[in-house]
């Protein structure tokens, strides 16, 4: 008899065996959401699986202990002992269920639950139970405790569209699982219970009550207190849902289109300053109108790492197309470019900071550009040129340099080009006649806060480029420095003796501002992402107070200047070599103009009539006296002056005509209102 017990015994045993060795057992790697980190680890934006459900990835030393502790203590205190099903709670569980008339507790240890949400079964039916036994058991052989565990830790319900510790984490306590409280995790521990019907943000009583009753249960059997229990239980339910962290929601939808089947995506923005910068951006559009858009970048130029990026106010905000990354879009870049073409200039010995440069009515072939005030300055130095950003001295040295040498400057900077289709480039490229983009621009104030060389430019941590390639000499670098560092700031701004320069591209419709410092370099950018004019809108006014409120969120600028190179001259003009003290151009004078320009008012203006202001016109060009008509009728004869200030033409349409000493005219159609 005793042989036959033990014969059957052991066929029992081998039949178990094969039972648990037989099982089907459904795929252990757990799909979860694509996560973008900052360069410290920290979330920075996260995305749903393909079924709209949250689910992080997390491993088990991210998960605060006490969670873990409180989990076993309260679903399954022999978990580091049995083999996947516990013989006692099952009895325990059975004997409920005869002396009640009802289910009180399933029995069901926390690697029969992980079975159950691998293969989404039911809790109760007998044949769903027996299937998460034999389930169980088999995952207790080929998996470790803390592997089980961390099933457990990305599949558990936590309500709604809510999976796994660190989704739910997030969502109910804004926090990563590693810092919860004994509240918290108790909390987290009683919700995969019953999801639906204890979610604090509906059911907020319930939520509360199974809390309490998963710390009643932590006093007895985890090292917590009574003390500290009863902290807990004064700590108040979250009643509503987290959003998941958006920060650098632009550069993290690039990130993970460039790289769609990688998972965790380490970039190098610090998530702190880029939450600074965002907030400074949709405080920058407040009060310009409701599709006013605005860009900001800051940039380690030391390393060459990107430290934020804010593509818009707001990526949600469809009246602002805040879905549209401005870091990236093909803009004008107005006046930005200037500083390339004198650190060019100096280099190739056509002038120095000190040289006197021309700023007057100029025609180059038939492009006549002018200042946006529409006034000249006569003589200035290269210096001040650059600082009031007039335009003439600017074309005038593009002229002498061959926009051919700009563009291969702008490319070893490393930025991209953009020129309309057989279009060569001309020299409007100088007042910003070309497509290029922040982040491009970025790269060049960069390589001039570096003494010239190109920045190491990366946004994924472990990408960084190369040394860039030297892009201006040093010595030519160094003045830009200088020179951009004296421009005054906003009147609202600290005197920091930060180096910056503004742009506002043709018809007021990008304003820009960019700046550095012993460290970084900000770029601003605001105007409407459709394009559309923003009247009034200059970087100036509108973008250089957001990039000093930038650099005041960054921290303290690092504004010491290095010492000037060896072969600076910082002299008065008197004491340069005479070819640098005036710039003369090496191709010879400019063409003769064609006949006079009326450069105010534009064509199509329409001139309000006010009775104690006069009504002014100004011409560029042509040989005088001028004689200036309305609708053929004179209004001023023999005139030497270039600004006149014309009688009372009436009110209405008509044809304002100006004529130089040797007959030559041109017209200008406008209309006079009425006031």
């Amino acid at each position: 008899m005793l042989v036959l017990v033990v014969l059957a015994a052991g066929l029992g045993a081998w039949r178990l065996d094969r039972w648990i060795a037989t099982t089907d057992i459904p795929p252990l790697v757990v799909e979860t959401g694509v996560e973008v980190l900052d360069r410290d680890g920290r979330l920075l934006r996260a995305y749903t699986v393909e079924d709209g459900r949250w689910r992080l990835p997390v491993s088990y030393d991210a998960v605060d202990p006490g969670f873990v502790e409180m989990l076993i203590a309260y679903e399954d205190r022999r978990f580091w002992r049995h083999p996947g099903i516990d013989l006692r709670a099952f009895g325990r569980a059975a004997w409920q269920g005869i002396t009640s008339g009802r289910i009180v507790s399933g029995g069901s240890t926390l690697t029969m639950q992980v079975a159950r949400l691998l293969e989404n079964s039911g809790t109760g039916a007998w044949q769903g139970k027996l299937r998460q036994i034999r389930l169980a058991l088999a995952l207790e052989r080929i998996l470790s405790k803390r592997e089980i565990l961390t099933l457990y830790l990305h599949l558990a319900p936590y309500g709604g569209n809510i999976e796994g510790i660190r989704a739910a984490s997030l969502t109910w306590f804004g926090t990563e699982p590693a810092r919860l409280t004994a509240a918290q995790s108790a909390l987290l521990v009683a919700l995969p219970q019953a999801p639906s019907s204890r979610r604090p943000d509906r059911y907020p009583e319930a939520a509360q009550r199974a809390r309490d009753r998963v710390l009643d249960r932590a006093v007895r059997f985890t090292a917590l207190t009574e003390s500290q229990i009863a902290w807990a239980r004064a700590e108040p339910i979250p009643t509503e849902r987290r959003a998941f962290p958006a920060l650098a929601a632009h550069l993290a939808d690039r990130a993970l289109a460039e790289r769609p089947t990688q998972g965790t995506h380490h970039l190098t923005l610090d998530a702190d300053l880029q939450r600074r910068m965002e907030d400074l951006a949709a405080r920058a559009v407040e009060g310009h109108g409701p599709r006013m858009s605005a860009a900001i970048m800051v940039m380690d130029h030391l390393s060459g790492a990107l430290l934020a990026s804010v593509g818009s106010p707001d990526y949600t905000d469809v009246t602002r197309a805040g879905f549209v990354d401005m870091t990236s879009a093909v803009r004008s870049p107005g006046s930005a470019l200037k500083p390339l073409i004198y650190g060019l200039a100096f280099d190739a010995g056509l002038l120095h900071p000190e040289s006197l440069i021309g700023d007057r009515p100029t025609r180059f072939g038939n492009y006549a550009p002018r200042n946006f005030d529409n006034l000249f300055r006569g003589e200035v130095t290269a210096a001040e040129a650059l600082q009031m950003s007039l335009n003439i001295p600017a074309v005038s040295l593009l002229r002498e340099l061959g926009p051919a040498q700009m563009l291969s400057a702008m490319r070893r900077a490393g930025m991209e080009i953009d020129l309309p289709v057989g279009e060569e480039p001309g020299l409007a490229i100088a007042l910003g006649g070309i497509g290029t983009r922040m982040e491009d621009l970025m790269r060049l104030y960069a390589a001039v806060a570096r003494g010239g060389v190109a920045a190491p430019w990366h946004w994924r941590q472990g990408d960084a480029a190369p040394e860039g390639q030297r892009v201006i000499g040093p010595t030519a670098a160094w003045y830009l420095s200088d020179i951009l560092g004296d421009v005054p700031p906003p009147a609202s701004a600290p005197r920091s003796g930060l180096a910056y320069k503004t742009g506002t591209s043709y018809g007021h419709r990008d304003a820009w501002a960019f700046g550095f410092d012993g460290r970084h370099v900000v770029g601003i950018w605001m105007g409407r992402a459709d394009g559309a004019s923003v009247p009034g809108a200059f970087g100036a006014d509108l973008s250089a107070p957001v990039l000093f409120e930038a650099f005041a969120r960054i921290g303290p600028t690092m504004t010491r200047r290095p010492a000037p190179p060896a072969g600076a001259l910082i002299v008065s003009r008197s004491q340069l070599p005479a070819p640098l003290q005036r710039f003369s151009p090496r191709q010879g004078p400019l063409p003769a103009s064609d006949g006079p320009d009326i450069t105010f008012p534009p064509e199509g203006a329409v001139l309000a009539r006010q009775p104690d202001l006069p009504i002014v016109a100004r011409v560029a060009e042509g040989r005088p006296p001028f004689t200036w008509l309305w609708n053929g009728a004179p209004l001023a004869t023999g005139r030497h002056d270039r600004e006149v200030t014309l009688e009372d033409p009436g009110i209405g349409f008509g044809e304002l005509t100006v004529i130089d000493a040797e007959g030559r005219a041109q017209r200008r159609a406008l209309e006079i209102a009425a006031p």
